[in-house]
């Protein structure tokens, strides 16, 4: 099946393997990756490194530039994978409007695990501390999300094994970017 550009995004809490998964997905498609993180204002990073959790103010105009870039990519006919934490179905609806197929890919795993990840990570502006707010934050994948192709994965498995699964649901061609028609 041929699709327009396609749009990966890795989704879950801070410390759940986002940026691991989405480098092995990039560098086994061929496809262009980017970072959520890297198209947030100063303000949303200052507020973040202080522990203050974001609020749905900050994140809209975060998540529109996100999705800008996904439908500029779409454009050019080039397909993405892209990092975001994605947390509620509202977020993911915006996201779901850039051009071309958005499929979510969503990384769960408990909590204890997440928080034992985020420990051993250094350089990160996200504290441990913050990881119960995006916890509670969190809205799973909803069965629509998972009919129209998006994918609950669990964190357990090497990142390698999750990029063969995802893959293979999502019938991926390795190292062929699918182009926009």
């Amino acid at each position: 099946m041929q699709y327009p550009a396609t749009h990966l995004v890795v989704m879950g809490v801070a410390g759940s393997g986002k940026s691991t998964l989405a480098a092995a997905l990039s560098q086994q498609l061929g496809w262009a990756c980017a970072e959520a993180d890297e198209f947030h204002p100063a303000a949303n990073i200052a507020k973040m490194s202080q522990g203050v959790p974001l609020q749905d103010e900050d994140r809209w105009p975060w998540l529109e530039e996100i999705r800008d870039w996904m439908t500029a990519q779409a454009a050019g006919g080039e397909s993405t994978v892209l990092t975001c934490s994605a947390l509620k179905r509202g977020y993911r609806e915006l996201l779901s409007s850039a051009d071309g197929r958005v499929v979510f890919l969503h990384l769960d795993g408990g909590a204890e695990l997440i928080s034992q990840r985020m420990q051993g990570r250094e350089g990160h502006f996200m504290p441990p501390t913050l990881l119960p707010s995006q916890l509670a934050t969190l809205e799973p994948l909803t069965p629509k999300e998972l009919d129209a192709g998006s994918l609950r994965l669990d964190i357990s498995p090497a990142p390698e094994e999750l990029v063969a699964a995802v893959v293979q649901a999502l019938n991926l061609p390795a190292g062929q970017a699918p182009r926009a028609s």
